[in-house]
């Protein structure tokens, strides 16, 4: 009966072999001798003459370079004309001009202002809040922006313009509490950069003295500004233009009376200390002052507008040429060069070499997710390449890999890929015998069947 069985298993074979159904596999290594297909197992120095080839690889677009904002250039207003009112003569009689007491409430952030948000650093907050808290642990704080905004980072873009100090904590810790954080913390003003008093004239530094919490008064105005330096109190006045108004107030008055001493002064008060000018001349300096400050504001303002609708137009037009060349990647109307993959891998297929960027071995092996666990055989990975221009068409060269030693696996990672090279994996023995097995075991059965009937 056994010998029968053998019979009937080699007539099975035989059957199959003669109707041309026998499993027949792919085999590289076969072909070692053969003048067409050169096999060359993969060293150092086999990758380093392989990738001395000439490859270029395709480029990306310039629109994928660019930026928009390149050539881009703000332009300013036109040059303002020369001023037109100087100190002309001394005035005569000077009068007592006292602007009326002023209580501006609450200080109000603005554009400028430097703000620090203060944690307890010995509690969880801080390192929740560790984007947040890094700048107060270096004393940076967070510039209030021309809209008004403050960016935190992991927070976002807070509002806190035209706010007192106790409004916009409310606000941070409504933010605080949406972000799902510790809202432990105090909100200071670092830098008071968005109220301001402007002093000139006749002071030994001019400038411009900030409006913090504290309430500014007239007196310490010139003592920061270096006291009057004139020659005479007779003859000079300080001078404070409000809201469009002209106040004055002579020096000798200024100094026998303590009350015009603590006059409280306001945002946006401008302090002349004048030893020529007259009411009408000074009055028309400051409107003259004021008008060129907000034309140069303006232009500002409008350059700056037209600068960022040049540069959205710019980015438009950069990210449509980006979109269209991905659709014609997309669609196969641009790119194109691709290395095939086959044999024993989880995911046979093609691979795309990169723009711009060499792909090795080891890139396009295991982007197909390595060769099978079950059916590959690692000693026996192949890289098959074609000619170069100019040699013989017939010529390829297949670079083997011994992938049973994972140190060959560094091979892999500098071995560069060619268009149109083919990565073969080739089937372990067992694997071959097993589905041989598997094509007539069914053959076997049937032809079984039929002699014991």
């Amino acid at each position: 009966m056994a010998i029968i069985r053998i019979l009937i298993a080699g007539l099975a074979f035989a059957s199959l072999s003669a109707c041309g159904a026998a499993y027949i596999s792919s085999d590289i290594a076969n072909f070692r001798g053969d003048d067409s297909v050169q096999v060359v197992d993969l060293s150092t120095a086999v990758v380093a003459q392989a990738n001395r080839s000439a490859y270029q690889p395709e480029a990306l677009p310039a629109a994928f370079s660019r930026i928009a904002g390149a050539g881009s250039r703000l332009r300013g207003g036109a040059r303002l004309p020369e001023p037109v009112f100087d100190p002309q003569t001394r005035p005569g009689a000077l009068e007592l001009r006292v602007p009326p007491a002023v209580d501006p409430g609450s200080y109000v952030i603005g554009v400028g202002d430097v703000l620090i948000l203060a944690t307890p650093r010995w509690e969880s907050s801080v390192e929740e809040m560790a984007g947040l808290v890094a700048a107060q642990n270096q004393r940076q704080g967070y510039t209030v922006q021309d809209n008004g905004d403050i960016a935190i980072p992991d927070i976002g873009r807070i509002n806190v313009g035209n706010m007192t100090l106790s409004e916009a904590e409310d606000a941070v810790f409504e933010r605080l509490i949406a972000a799902r954080i510790d809202p432990t913390f105090s909100l200071e003003v670092a830098e008071f950069n968005s109220q301001r008093i402007s002093i000139g004239g006749a002071v030994r530094e001019p400038g411009v003295v900030p409006i913090g919490m504290l309430p500014v008064y007239l007196n310490e105005v010139l003592a920061q500004a270096g006291g009057v330096d004139v020659g005479s109190d007779a003859f000079s006045v300080i001078r404070i233009y409000r809201d469009g108004t002209l106040y004055q107030i002579p020096t000798a008055d200024l100094y026998a009376d303590q009350n015009l001493q603590r006059i409280r002064l306001v945002n946006g008060d401008s302090i002349f200390v004048d030893t020529a000018y007259d009411f009408e001349q000074a009055q028309a300096y400051f409107e003259e002052t004021i008008q060129r400050a907000q034309f140069t504001q303006n232009a500002r303002a409008n350059a700056i507008a037209a600068l960022q609708a040049e540069v959205s137009i710019r980015r438009n037009a950069l990210e449509e040429s980006r979109q269209n060349f991905r659709d014609r990647v997309e669609f196969g109307a641009a790119g194109g060069d691709f290395v095939y993959i086959a044999g024993e891998v989880t995911r046979p297929g093609r691979f795309e070499l990169p723009f711009g960027n060499t792909a090795t071995l080891a890139d396009a092996l295991f982007d197909a997710g390595g060769w099978s666990e079950a059916t590959g055989d690692p000693s026996q990975i192949y890289l098959m390449r074609g000619a170069s221009a100019g040699e013989q068409l017939s010529a390829i060269t297949a670079y083997r890999l011994d992938g049973s030693n994972a140190l060959n696996l560094t091979l892999a990672t500098r071995m560069e890929l060619r268009p149109g090279d083919v990565i073969f994996v080739a089937e372990q023995p067992v694997t071959r015998w097993n589905r041989v097995i598997d094509q007539i075991t069914p053959t076997i059965f049937n032809l079984g069947a039929a002699a014991v009937n």
